[in-house]
């Protein structure tokens, strides 16, 4: 094992790297700093696109999540959405930027039980 990681090491990988390697198109760091308002557990979570149904919902992982009324629009019929699920399990449903609806992982609209207790 010892002789097959040398040989890849002290070969192969300077082999590889003359034939493949580029240089960069441009100077300095492709890393850019977290925007002022910018939500990082939008950006790391698991995103799924959906088109919403006639009635007004989507099918994630055989749950059904309606998506509210809003004052934005009357309904999301036929429209291009995202799902996003957090590491929690929970969902959120998006149209572009904007926030449609938050989720339980079982599905229950979080706004909606909040309204129901108060």
């Amino acid at each position: 094992m010892a002789e097959a990681n040398r040989y890849l090491r002290e070969r192969y990988l300077p082999a590889f790297n003359a034939e493949f390697k580029e240089a960069a198109a441009e100077k300095g760091s492709c890393f850019v700093p977290l925007l002022a308002g910018q939500v990082i557990d939008d950006i790391l979570c698991e995103q799924y696109d959906r088109t919403v149904g006639r009635n007004n919902c989507i099918t994630f992982e055989r749950l059904t999540l309606q998506i509210p009324q809003d004052q934005h629009r009357c309904n999301y019929i036929n429209a291009k959405v995202r799902v996003h699920r957090y590491p929690d399990g929970s969902l959120a449903i998006f149209h572009g930027p904007r926030r449609l609806a938050n989720y339980h992982p079982n599905g229950l609209n979080k706004e909606s039980q909040e309204e129901d207790a108060a």
